[in-house]
């Protein structure tokens, strides 16, 4: 698999871009990379210098949950962070945009997952202009100040905050799980004809299935301005979720290996009595 193929490098155009691939016993080959990727996170703790982000985006019933069950079951429970991010509560909106993400970003060692990211905040509240009136910024009077120029702004913001993180360790990894809208219909429908689903469905879902155009625009535009080389987008094709899975384990597992992470050399003095350690408690 060549992941730079779905690596955001250069200018994209989501309408040319495929929504479907199909690999061949994806979920086997899952398997496969779920323990390497274990192997890593386990060295990457040991080491202690670096923390990894990953980003989730996609329209609703993308896939984003089961992906992380499926792609991080076999890492150590303690090892990987997950945030879903809802609506803002009262306390976070006292806090500039991205404060609340902040302070759930991962310490050296974890992995940190994002579902629902930062970057709801050029997404939802550009699509929904007047949701950025509750944010109270001084500077926004009316939702005519909420114009593209605001959220040109807010994205240049958003890469000076990756950039930040990125220099001091943090892996960022990007993916916009690219869903069609036909596949996203068989979802819905599948998510209303079975009860052990349905909860899941609400009314709201397709009020913004109606406004799908709208989100493209705003995806498009954020990949081509927030894809950077030390913080990439990639572009997952979603309409198969076993092969998406992979995608993004391949992608992950390729950039972490090439960290080459280290576990720290016993001190000297613990390695040169290793054998009277044992002693000591073969003895007790």
């Amino acid at each position: 698999m060549n992941t730079n193929n779905y690596k955001v490098s250069s200018p994209v155009k989501l309408a040319e871009l495929n929504t479907k691939e199909v690999v061949k016993k994806a979920a086997k080959k899952l398997k496969k990379i779920r323990k390497k990727l274990s192997d890593v996170q386990n060295a990457m703790y040991a080491e202690g210098k670096n923390g990894v982000l990953i980003c989730l985006q996609g329209m609703d019933t993308a896939g984003k949950d089961s992906l992380i069950r499926e792609v991080f079951k076999d890492i150590n429970a303690s090892g990987v962070v997950v945030h879903s991010f809802k609506v803002p509560t009262d306390l976070e909106r006292k806090h500039d945009f991205l404060w609340r993400h902040y302070v759930a970003l991962p310490p050296k060692g974890i992995i940190g997952v994002f579902n629902r990211t930062h970057y709801e905040n050029v997404l939802v509240t550009r699509v929904h202009p007047s949701y950025i009136l509750a944010e109270n910024i001084p500077t926004i009077k009316s939702v005519n100040d909420v114009n593209d120029d605001f959220f040109t702004d807010r994205m240049e913001r958003i890469n000076q905050f990756e950039n930040h993180i990125a220099t001091n360790g943090t892996i960022v990894l990007k993916f916009f799980l690219n869903l069609s809208k036909e596949e996203q219909k068989s979802r819905l429908i599948r998510r209303l004809n079975k009860p052990e689903k349905n909860w899941k469905f609400s009314e709201g879902d397709l009020k913004e299935r109606k406004l799908w155009d709208k989100y493209m625009f705003c995806y498009e535009d954020l990949l081509n301005k927030t894809s950077k080389e030390n913080t990439p987008w990639y572009v997952v094709p979603a309409d198969d979720k076993p092969t998406a899975r992979l995608i993004l384990a391949e992608i992950l597992l390729e950039t972490l290996e090439k960290q080459n992470f280290k576990a720290p050399k016993l001190p000297l003095k613990i390695a040169n009595n290793i054998s009277s350690f044992k002693e000591q408690l073969n003895n007790e």
